[in-house]
């Protein structure tokens, strides 16, 4: 499950990309909803990433330190959140095996795990923040396919 930090993370970067020049944080946090002082700690993370950079000033705030294109959800999340794995027997970032495991070879949870954190990671490292061929100069990046309507457990 992605935590708010990170869901925050993604709208600020979703608000970034089709701006042509900087903008505030006090300017995204208002138009997003978010916290502005948590809004600064995680762009500050952002930064420290290589994602963003900022400059100070009037005209100053915070874009894109490469081109969006370049940008996808995993690389926001795996900053935020660490690895997208959902064990670290099955991290690709962050491996070390499961405490608890007997033979880390053959054990099926693993695999299992292994199969979700593929697919995850394909679908995030596919989406990026850059602007569709199709779009406009200053158009939003197209957003999210519609959830699933597939049954959920009692977990949500």
């Amino acid at each position: 499950m992605l935590s708010q930090r990170a869901r925050y993370a993604i709208r600020a970067m979703l608000n970034i990309a089709p701006r042509a020049g900087p903008v505030s944080a006090a300017t995204v946090a208002a138009e997003e909803a978010i916290p502005r002082k948590f809004l600064e700690a995680i762009l500050a993370d952002l930064k420290k990433a290589g994602l963003v950079e900022s400059t100070r000033g009037a005209m100053g705030g915070y874009r894109f330190a490469k081109p969006s294109a370049e940008i996808s959800f995993a690389d926001v999340l795996r900053v935020i959140d660490g690895p997208l794995a959902l064990a670290p027997c099955a991290s690709r970032t962050a491996y070390r095996q499961c405490d608890d495991c007997r033979d880390v070879e053959t054990c099926e949870t693993r695999k299992t795990l292994l199969a979700v954190r593929d697919a995850t990671a394909a679908i995030l490292e596919g989406r990026h923040f850059g602007l569709s061929g199709g779009d406009k100069a200053g158009d939003r990046p197209l957003p999210l396919a519609p959830e699933s309507k597939a049954p959920r457990g009692a977990d949500g």
